[in-house]
This record gives C-alpha cells, sequence and structure tokens, in this order.
C-alpha cells in the first residue's frame, strides 16, 4: 500500500469471505512468478489476523463497502507460511517440515498453553487439541506451496512426505476455517496422491471467478496512464494479452509497475529468470514444438489439450504437455474457448525469440 504505485484488489477477500466455513473453504492458486501472489497472501493475512485492528488500512478501499466486511475483519487465528523460507533454511523434506512445525508449535504454545501439551512435535495433532479445548478455527495461508515440488521435481519420495504432510494438516479438519494457497503449478497429479484433491483450483487455464486478479484489468490501467501519461497503445502492446471470458484484457503486473516507474517500455518481467528457463523446453521439440513456436511467433494461434498436463515438470508426452505448462509460467496465454495458446505480447515475444 505504501509503494508510489497500487493498484486495489481488497475485492479478492469477498471470495475468500464466502468459502469461510464452507466445503469450499480449501482454495489454491496458481499464478506465473511476479503476477502478484505473495501481494494477495500477505492482504489475506493483514485482514483476518485477529492481532491487529488494520481497519485503518483497509477502510478507504474496495473491499470496506461490502457487506461481510466487518464480521471477518480480524477476527481470525491465522497461520501464515511461506514454504519458500523454511526449503531455504533446509533443503531435506523431513528436516524442513521439523522446523516448520517446531516454529509454528513454539508460537501455539504461548497463545493456548493450557492446550498444547508439552514436547508435542506434529502441528495436525497440536492444532485438534487446541479445536477440541476451545472451538478454535484457523485460517491458513501458505504462500509458494509447490516450490518444493519445482526444486525437487525429479524426487517423488521427497514429494510424497510433503504432499502428506499438507493433507494431514488440512484435510476434513474441523479446525480449518480456510486454506488459502499460492504457486506456480497447479496441484500434482499423483493417482491416489491426488492427496490435496480438497482444493478447489484457480489456475492460468481456468482462473474462473478469480479472473480480474490474475494480474491488471484494463480499466486499472488506463487509469494508471492517464495518471502518469504513458501511452496506452503501447502499454497494451508490451503487456497486455492474457485473455479469460469476463475478462478479455489482463495485464503482466510486474512489467506495467516498472515501465511506469522507469517512464520507459522494455522487457521487465522476463528478466526476472534467464532465458534458458524457457529454452530448456523449447529443446525438447516433442511432436514438432518448435514448428509450433515458429507459427506463434507469426501471430497463429495452437491448439492444444491442457488436460494431459501431468501439473509438474518433468512429464511431458506431447507438445501439448510443455505448451500447457508454458501457460502456467506466463510465457503463453490460453484461449479456453478454442483451447488454444498463442504469445501474449512483445515482451514474451522477444524471450522467445532469444530462446530459438
Amino acid at each position: 500500500v505504501q509503494s508510489e504505485i497500487y493498484v486495489d484488489k481488497t475485492e479478492l477477500i469477498k471470495y475468500t469471505n464466502k468459502a469461510i466455513g464452507t466445503s469450499q473453504k480449501n482454495i489454491c492458486i496458481s499464478r506465473p512468478r511476479r503476477f502478484g501472489k505473495s501481494m494477495a497472501a500477505s492482504m489475506l493475512v493483514a485482514y483476518y489476523d485477529e492481532s491487529c485492528d488494520s481497519s485503518e488500512l483497509f477502510d478507504k478501499f474496495k473491499i470496506a463497502k461490502d457487506e461481510d466486511y466487518q464480521k471477518h475483519l480480524n477476527k481470525y487465528s491465522v497461520i501464515a507460511l511461506n514454504i519458500q523460507n523454511f526449503l531455504s533454511l533446509m533443503p531435506d523434506v523431513k528436516d524442513m517440515l521439523a522446523l516448520l512445525q517446531r516454529r509454528v508449535l513454539a508460537e501455539l504454545k504461548k497463545a493456548y498453553p493450557d492446550c498444547v501439551t508439552e514436547g508435542e512435535c506434529f502441528l495436525s495433532l497440536a492444532l485438534d487439541d487446541i479445536y477440541s479445548k476451545t472451538k478454535e478455527k484457523f485460517i491458513f495461508v501458505i504462500d509458494e506451496w509447490d516450490c518444493l515440488l519445482r526444486e525437487k521435481k525429479e524426487n517423488t519420495r521427497e514429494q510424497k512426505v510433503y504432499l502428506d504432510f499438507i493433507r494431514n494438516l488440512l484435510k476434513d479438519k474441523p479446525y480449518v476455517a480456510l486454506a488459502y494457497m499460492t504457486g506456480i503449478l497447479p496441484i500434482k497429479k499423483y493417482g491416489s496422491h491426488s492427496a490435496l484433491n480438497m482444493f478447489y483450483e484457480y489456475s492460468m487455464t481456468n482462473p474462473d471467478i478469480f479472473e480480474e486478479y490474475v494480474g491488471f484489468t484494463e480499466p486499472e490501467v488506463m487509469e494508471l496512464c492517464e495518471q502518469y501519461q504513458m501511452d496506452l497503445e503501447e502499454m497494451m502492446n508490451w503487456y497486455d494479452g492474457y485473455s479469460f471470458d469476463m475478462i478479455p484484457h489482463v495485464y503482466n503486473p510486474k512489467s506495467v509497475v516498472e515501465a511506469i516507474i522507469r517512464k520507459q517500455f522494455g522487457s521487465y518481467w522476463t528478466r526476472t529468470e534467464t532465458y534458458e528457463a524457457l529454452k530448456c523446453y523449447i529443446d525438447m521439440n516433442l511432436n514438432g514444438l518448435k514448428d509450433a513456436i515458429t507459427c506463434m511467433l507469426g501471430g497463429e494461434t495452437i491448439k492444444i489439450d491442457p488436460e494431459t498436463f501431468q501439473n509438474d515438470m518433468t512429464t511431458f508426452e506431447t507438445k501439448d504437455d510443455v505448451l500447457t505448462l508454458l501457460v502456467h509460467l506466463g510465457y503463453l496465454a490460453f484461449d479456453k474457448k478454442s483451447s488454444s495458446v498463442f504469445i501474449p505480447n512483445s515482451e514474451v515475444r522477444a524471450e522467445f525469440v532469444r530462446a530459438i
């Protein structure tokens, strides 16, 4: 909020409020890097957390006009986790989960001294005990939930241990009022270990009610261009191109902000990751993948079947799997009606040219 450029996305809270305590209470949002996932997670923590009064922060924004605004404001104990932080400290998954549980259990012991057993090392059991004695329900906000799956993409054993932990912590638990997870990839399809099937998923191929929160919408960018005297047509050419059923124009938020601050159009989002990351997928050249990309560089769209994608970064059977991954990574846009992909804008097009 204190940044020079802030776009009001607080109405996202309307949808999470409606999900509290319902069978839709487990929400998983997947977006490309630098598309505002952590911002939204921090916003939810600030809104729900009972340890502070954040009314002064939110009263001036859109969510304050919602009829349920006061009902949920600062009313919950919130457990906020950034999995990347723990994985950076403990690369072994068992050590990481042990550290995570120790840290949260220490805080729970201070907040509920009569409920948490001395020496308890399992977070889910401690939360069960707290709920049985107090009927207190928690809101979980888990950022970068899939970083382990991305960084240990070949290690299915560690992935399974991690997914079992998330499932045991959140599935069918009476102490969960709401669970909001963010990541880049949709939830991994593991057969019986589609263990997180209790989550309602909103991804780049199916954002549904969260369409307008994927990035900046056209009215928001028009207002910014007018305020900061930037060329709207040029902004559209560089950073627009993501399109959904109800919101036909979605802009890359990172790049829009950078262009306005620097007063110059250019490649900002793609600079945050080297082009080799894109090149390694193109070089697979499954079923004429390079030919498909060449066609898209010429302005064409390519029809795909996104359902075959296994939601990981290693299982590729056809070019459709690679192209679907590139949609989730933000390098391609997806038209759900025609089930086709295309290069969204000039910034990303330049990255494809470098990669091939």
